[in-house]
């Protein structure tokens, strides 16, 4: 990569780690889900009417629409505003990327390698650190709202996959069209029109700043900047940089909120961080047959999984196994070239090197 794009990468880890102080801070305004909402409607308009017409069926749009959108972004907005701090938050919602490995291993066939479910492991032990540190000092409810945050963000992902949108920007752009509506009538069932409303009514330039940062720089920018990337480098190179964004998330809370981060956060925060980033850049094996009549294909070391991230960060998703790197064993032959046949039904001689 480029010194430019390693300082674009760095700063979209950047920009998502410092969202989780503004989303803080956005909590004072709003209401979570109405917050959320918000942050939809603002990420959805009028960007919607820029990007185009959706690239993939309607299904995986509304479907990564209510699990991200509604599922993901609800729970962490419910669990940051009943006390998860903002630091531990960027932090504890990495574990994505274990759920996200064992909803592919269900879903996709995807065989983590020994690599993975060892950081897998060690991520496990990285929260299980971090519950005992907050637990200590903290809500419990909120902590565990954030855990099952990151397990519905590892569905989308999943989904997000399945879909492969070719424009990770303008996916992201449509999916924010869904969550808008359910969000506004959960928004007014659980936290009510009055206080909806007296949110609203003291809508101010701070208000208004932190909607425009959460959905236009988080969303609109960091999707786009990062699909930019994806679009001119290979996953490996680019998704280990969202390692940083709970590093850039702790650091902000710190300096920007005055959060305390104990000998035992850090502690979990060095296992959560080396497990995921064992568990996101370790292969995994697939078994797909390429040609007929050839052992079966596998696919291994296939590299990060990029997987749809919004405020923690990993970008655009790709497909579920890269053609380029599928090993194919050619049947015995007593012959140093093979012949196979046309569609036309001519034979076509080839060299088994």
């Amino acid at each position: 990569m480029r010194p430019l794009h390693i300082a674009l990468a760095a700063l979209v880890a950047a920009v998502w780690g410092v969202n989780f102080v503004v989303i803080e801070v956005g909590l004072g305004h709003f209401p979570p889900l109405l917050f959320s909402a918000l942050r939809f409607l603002v990420a959805a308009l009028p960007a919607v009417f820029f990007v185009g017409r959706p690239k993939v069926a309607w299904k995986w749009i509304v479907g990564v629409g209510l699990v991200l959108g509604v599922a993901k972004f609800g729970l962490l907005f419910i669990g940051m505003d009943r006390g998860m701090p903002a630091g531990l938050s960027s932090l504890v919602l990495q574990v994505q990327a274990v759920f996200t490995a064992l909803f592919a291993a269900l879903v996709l066939g995807e065989r983590p390698g020994r690599t993975r479910v060892l950081g897998m492991g060690i991520a496990l032990v990285g929260i299980g650190v971090a519950a005992a540190d907050e637990g200590a000092s903290g809500p419990a409810l909120a902590f565990v709202l954030v855990i099952a945050a990151a397990a519905c963000w590892g569905v989308s992902n999943v989904l997000t996959r399945k879909a492969a949108p070719p424009d990770s920007l303008n996916f992201m752009v449509w999916v924010s069209t869904v969550p808008v509506l359910p969000l506004l009538g959960l928004s007014l069932v659980f936290e009510g029109w009055d206080r909806d409303a007296a949110a609203l009514a003291a809508l101010d330039w701070s208000g208004a700043g932190i909607i425009v940062y959460v959905a236009w720089i988080t969303t609109v920018f960091g999707f786009g900047a990062w699909g930019y990337l994806l679009s001119r480098h290979p996953a490996s190179s680019v998704a280990p940089f969202t390692l940083l964004v709970p590093v850039f998330g702790m650091s902000s809370a710190a300096l920007l909120l005055g959060e305390s981060v104990s000998p035992l956060r850090w502690c979990a925060a060095a296992l959560l961080v080396g497990g995921v980033a064992l568990t996101s850049l370790a292969g995994t094996r697939r078994v797909r047959t390429a040609v007929p009549g050839a052992e079966p294909a596998v696919a291994d070391d296939a590299g990060p999984d990029p997987a749809v991230a919004d405020d923690a960060g990993p970008g655009s998703p790709a497909p579920a196994y890269d053609t380029r790197r599928l090993r194919t064993r050619p049947l015995p032959a007593t012959r140093a070239l093979d012949t196979c046949s046309t569609a036309e039904g001519r034979p076509l001689r080839t060299n088994r090197s």
